[in-house]
């Protein structure tokens, strides 16, 4: 029986997505739950796992190429004698965006997971990330002897190359494409810098998006659809900075400050939290913070603070590392990046002291951070003084949020930071 390997979606947002690497060739077994092939979707790297056994006949769209959801990318069958017959039989790729059909739940599992889903499965099958497999069988590795440093006990590429005593060169199944190239970086820890991958910028010639920059044009073209305003609000940040100093060497940074900041605040604005949902306001059971970073190979990415308010800062900071390393690695489950509820777009830490910021879709507030600046100002006995200041500008979506609203929001917030910042530590 000849099966269809299905570009399946892997979030909701995604209408097509990119092979970033085929873990099996053809010819090759595939057992129940093992992983076939990765997928690049609009934010994430995710393994894709097979449903049944049979063997991999041929591969119709190859690492590097896209296509849409739901259009065949290679064909499995059950026996080897099939093999021969499945190749005159290759299926032309989709050209148009389709469903995913039924019957692509006969090879890739619903809940392909990226590639921080380490340690065993309950069956106690072995997860190894594509690369290590890949550099297992090359360096002639069992990996069944080797204990996993990545996420969970998950084993990664520097495992394998350790185990076989020399660092072993990029498997050629990985995709060398000029205008994104990628490869299957180990889960960062605490002294592990994550491996993203910059594009090289070539003068005088056109280089197509990648596909996280894709994703973020689209955003923001449907954001160009929604009503906003932009209000702004200086903020006072002496005794912030002074807090700073008392935490950072716990690991705290000045972004998870503000997180907490704002959502502390939220917790007495809800509107603010809210955003708009066929014709009506929806207020999220939880304060959510999304908080933008730059992608080194282009593009940018929210990760989520799901529930900040109800998390210690340390906690907290821990979380956000976490977050922004497996960012940059490509290695976020689509709920880390698609549930804010509010964003904050952070450029102080770059020394810009104002800007706006786009609202993202399913938002209904983004605040835009500038640095904090020392700034000459009357003091309360009338003379002058110097004290540190950021402007803070907010946009809103106009059709839930008014001008009081936000007024009022930064109000409160601002009187958080400058009178009541050491509660940020309760």
């Amino acid at each position: 029986m000849i099966n269809e390997v299905f570009m399946p979606a892997l979030s909701s947002t995604m209408t097509e997505g990119k092979i970033v690497a085929w873990v099996k060739s053809p010819g090759d077994k595939v057992e129940k739950g093992e992983t076939v092939v990765v997928v690049e979707s609009d934010k994430a790297d995710m393994d894709v796992e097979s449903f049944y056994e049979g063997y991999l006949a041929t591969i119709v769209v190859a690492a590097g190429e896209t296509a849409p959801v739901g259009a065949a990318i290679a064909l499995v069958v059950e026996t080897e004698a099939e093999i021969a017959t499945a190749q005159q039989q290759v299926p032309t790729p989709a050209k148009s965006e389709v469903a995913v059909p039924p019957s692509a739940a006969a090879i890739v599992s619903a809940e392909a997971s990226p590639s921080t889903n380490g340690g065993s499965a309950g069956n106690g099958r072995l997860i190894v990330s594509p690369r290590a497999r890949k550099l297992a069988k090359d360096l002639k590795v069992d990996l069944k002897t080797l204990k996993g440093s990545g996420p969970h006990g998950r084993i990664i590429a520097e495992d394998v190359e350790a185990a076989g005593g020399k660092i072993a060169a990029i498997p050629a199944v990985m995709p060398t494409v000029p205008m994104a190239p990628v490869s299957t970086p180990a889960p960062a820890t605490a002294s592990t810098k994550p491996a993203a991958t910059s594009v090289p910028v070539v003068l005088g010639q056109q280089v197509p998006l990648n596909t996280l920059q894709n994703a973020v044009v689209r955003n923001m073209m449907i954001s160009l659809e929604v009503p906003t305003f932009h209000v702004s609000y200086k903020i006072t940040t002496d005794n912030l900075d002074k807090l700073y100093k008392q935490v950072k060497s716990k690991g705290v940074t000045m972004t998870a400050l503000l997180a907490k900041a704002v959502a502390i605040t939220l917790q007495k604005h809800p509107v603010v939290n809210a955003n708009y949902v066929n014709q009506s306001i929806n207020y999220p059971a939880a304060i959510n913070v999304a908080i933008a970073v730059a992608m080194e190979d282009g593009g940018l990415i929210t990760p989520v603070l799901q529930k900040a308010d109800q998390m210690d800062l340390y906690s907290l900071s821990r979380t956000w590392k976490d977050l922004v390393d497996r960012a940059r690695a490509k290695q976020l489950q689509p709920d880390e990046y698609s549930t804010g509820t509010i964003a904050i777009s952070n450029l102080g830490m770059f020394g810009v002291d104002r800007f706006d910021a786009i609202l993202p879709p399913g938002m209904g507030s983004i605040l835009a951070i500038g640095a904090s600046l020392p700034t000459v100002v009357a003091t309360d006995d009338g003379l002058l003084g110097v004290k540190r200041q950021m402007q803070v500008n907010m946009t809103c979506d106009h059709r839930i949020i008014y001008g009081a609203n936000a007024a009022a929001f930064l109000k409160d917030l601002a009187k958080l930071i400058e009178t009541d910042v050491q509660s940020l530590t309760l």
